[in-house]
């Protein structure tokens, strides 16, 4: 399976995980951006651990995101491959940094959509290929949320740990499928909608409502 992903994919897929990853780790070491720092209440060992959290969790959230689209075109008959857009990955990665803000469009999986026997994508096809990266983000805050209740009922220091992998890894999965989900441009919840509204509905609502219910948990 592994060998359907190209070295160029694989490149893409890299820097695209590394920026994301700078950028999530922003947002929680500075939550208003770097404008808004204040460096006397995060100290650089701090940092550094909000950026190794950051890329274990953005590479199982963005890069799982990616290939479960891919995957599922591929089990449809369909060739796909990440690419990253250069562009729009310093954008996410200046947003962060300035305003707190993690725009998480780093590229996309393209999706040739015509099989080998000529046949163009169906409707449902592209639906179902579009859900696949949001569900996926949804099924991982489930382990997440386990680490986050595992954490809150031990102690020490590995508690400490285990308590924000799964916060982080909840709100980082929830953002990336509640953004994915909006129904607009070439976002993934245009497609699910134009394939089926209700299941449209069930995958916004479930994404958003995580979303919110883990900066909820963060409160406190």
């Amino acid at each position: 399976m592994l060998e359907r992903i190209t070295r160029r994919e694989e490149a893409d897929l890299f820097v695209a995980w590394i920026a994301i990853s700078i950028s999530f780790a922003i947002i929680f070491i500075s939550p208003g951006g770097f404008l808004n720092f204040n460096s006397g209440h995060v100290s650089a060992v701090t940092a550094l651990v909000y950026f190794g959290v950051s890329l274990v969790v953005v590479f199982f959230g963005f890069i799982l995101h990616e290939m479960a689209h891919k995957f599922t075109a591929i089990k449809y008959g369909y060739w796909a491959e990440f690419r990253k857009d250069n562009m729009m990955l310093l954008v996410a990665v200046a947003l962060a940094a300035l305003v707190g803000v993690v725009f998480a469009a780093p590229g996309a999986t393209m999706i040739y959509n015509m099989r080998a026997d000529g046949r163009m994508i169906s409707r449902e096809e592209n639906g179902k290929i579009s859900a696949a990266g949001p569900i996926t983000n949804l099924i991982l805050c489930i382990p997440f949320a386990g680490l986050l209740l595992y954490g809150g009922i031990s102690s020490g220091f590995g508690a400490n740990l285990f308590t924000l992998v799964g916060i982080v890894g909840l709100q980082v999965n929830a953002m990336i499928a509640a953004f994915n989900m909006l129904p607009v441009s070439v976002l993934d919840g245009r497609k699910v909608l134009a394939w089926n509204p209700a299941i449209f509905v069930v995958l916004i609502v479930a994404a958003f409502g995580v979303l919110v219910a883990s900066f909820y948990l963060f409160s406190f």
